[in-house]
């Protein structure tokens, strides 16, 4: 009853008798874009911040992402294209970047984005009192100019390859920002947007409603709302989805994909997308953990656990073992590196030279001490779930006790993760196009940084400091691929697998174009015919 009357809310919010006329033409042509209806998304996790920079969860950004607007971005084919960049000119070799913004672009409150947003969101991203992850790049600049309203240049001490990748990051409003606490900004909660829809309501625990920005400056989304429905169980999600109530889920797994949607019923109603995710999960450890101290019991575990049977049954099939922070098809990977076989006898031998053996009791123990963790993850993640579990199965067969404790999203991310306050997790991370891991495995971003299981090593260092120095992509390839054969000798994680994005929508949507990019990419260009529109929007 309580989900239906959430449902019912959420309707007559969307729905209105007194909808305002729409500029469409009497009669479009059947192919023709129009104007109109809302978008019911579900997501597993509710964000914990709408400013960029000071989150890292995927809820956050993807929330975010509809708000705020960059110089650049990638198309459809993953070429760097201006946005709300004019124009981007590079010189002296790759040294300096100089932008020229549009004119005209506004943010909701009627104010113009200037080079002054731009000059602000630098200086505030190199600030050290700024609580982010996410400065190396801006830190990295020798220079920042502000040559007149629209234009500024960033130079560098050597060529840096992810310089142009800075600068798709969003551009945060100065005339709001400045001056403030962060971290008591009412902009966590209530941003204010210069991108394709604004914040409408955010309910918590419950829903986000966006309403189309009409003064998006690229032109206004077709689609009237976008609703986020926080679900924080992906079964759940599945049976609303079938039940008709959301439009797009992005999340399916492996035993709905295959089980679940190839029925007749389901593939009237929706299109499912399958693409090998941006994406890797994997098993990571606090380094700080006796436990986990010595690699060799790192090592051990990473024999322990059979990949292609977490694969194969935490997924259905639906992902690739993977061996480290890279997509197999990803130009950077190092197909050299060949995996620890699954040996669960090498893994007991590499433990027992830790010190670790068997007591009468079949358990692992060292100095009397017993070889007992607990495994953290996050709530209404299935997969995620499931994996620990069998890693737990594997694990107990060598005399390992493993615990699994799931957390909900942001409290499992605030007073766990990014604190340090756990044994090992499992988790995921979303690869960005560009190969640089500087932020997730550098040992200056341990303590408040991406590295949160402490990981540090001189060689690695170097090579990601190499790596980010250069334009030459095979000399970046060389640095990168001795890289990955550092961590696979560490293993400061245990890398499980790279998964398949499982995307169904709703087929009244028109204008999905999935590509290189992914389904999501123009998104604001999605719309749905007349005769097939589902809400009608009040402008209030």
């Amino acid at each position: 009853m309580r989900a239906e009357r959430f449902f019912l809310l959420c309707l007559f919010f969307l729905m209105s008798a007194a909808a305002q006329p729409r500029a469409v033409s009497a009669s479009p042509a059947a192919d023709a874009p129009v104007y109109g209806d809302a978008m019911l998304r579900g997501m597993l996790g509710e964000p914990s911040n709408l400013i960029p920079y000071l989150s890292s969860d995927s809820a956050s950004s993807e929330v975010y992402g509809n708000f705020f607007v960059a110089p650049l971005k990638y198309d459809r084919d993953l070429q760097v294209v201006p946005w709300a960049a004019e124009r981007f000119e590079i010189l002296d070799e790759g040294r300096r970047l100089r932008f020229t913004l549009k004119k005209g672009i506004l943010w909701q409150d009627g104010v113009e984005l200037t080079a002054a947003d731009a000059a602000f969101t630098y200086a505030l991203m190199i600030d050290p009192q700024t609580p982010t992850a996410y400065a190396g790049d801006f830190k990295i600049i020798k220079e920042f100019k502000q040559l007149d309203r629209y234009s500024f240049e960033v130079s560098y001490e050597n060529p840096f390859p992810r310089s142009l990748n800075t600068w798709m990051g969003a551009l945060l409003p100065a005339h709001v920002l400045s001056g403030q606490n962060l971290r008591a900004s009412p902009l966590i909660r209530a941003p204010l947007s210069c991108g394709p829809y604004t914040l409408r309501e955010w309910n918590p625990g419950a829903k986000l409603i966006l309403a189309a920005n009409p003064m998006y400056f690229p032109g206004r989304p077709y689609i009237d709302r976008v609703l986020y429905r926080i679900i924080p169980d992906i079964t759940t999600m599945f049976l609303e989805l079938k039940a008709g109530k959301l439009d797009v889920m992005s999340s399916l797994t492996g035993l709905q994909y295959t089980r679940q949607t190839g029925d007749e019923a389901f593939r009237r109603e929706f299109t499912v997308q399958r693409t090998l995710a941006s994406a890797y999960t994997y098993m990571g450890y606090n380094l700080k953990n006796p436990l986990f101290a010595d690699v060799r019991v790192r090592r051990a575990l990473a024999h322990a656990v059979d990949k292609r049977a977490v694969v194969k049954t935490a997924l259905m099939g639906q992902g690739e073992p993977t061996v480290g922070p890279y997509k197999p098809d990803a130009w950077a990977y190092n197909h050299a590196v060949e995996d620890y076989p699954y040996d669960p006898q090498k893994a007991l031998n590499l433990l027992a030279e830790a010190g670790w053996r068997k007591g009468p009791d079949g358990a692992l123990r060292k100095d009397g001490m017993p070889f007992s963790f607990t495994l953290l993850t996050n709530q209404g993640n299935e997969q995620r779930v499931k994996t620990a579990v069998i890693i737990r199965g594997m694990l107990e067969k060598l005399g390992i006790e493993v615990k699994i404790r799931s957390v909900e999203w942001a409290a499992f991310l605030k007073q766990f993760v990014m604190p340090g306050r756990f044994d090992a997790v499992i988790l995921g991370w979303t690869l960005p196009q560009d190969p640089d891991g500087y932020d997730v495995w550098h040992s200056s971003r341990r303590n408040g940084g991406l590295n949160f299981v402490g990981y540090a090593d001189t060689e690695a260092d170097a090579c990601l400091e190499a790596a980010r120095s250069t334009l030459d992509r095979a000399e970046r390839k060389k640095y990168y691929d001795r890289f990955q054969e550092i961590l696979h000798r560490d293993q400061p994680y245990c890398f499980l697998y790279v998964p398949y994005e499982l995307t169904a929508v709703q087929r009244r949507f028109r204008g999905i174009d999935p590509a290189p990019a992914g389904v999501f990419y123009n998104v604001d260009q999605w719309w749905v015919p007349l005769d097939e529109q589902r809400y009608k929007v009040s402008a209030q």
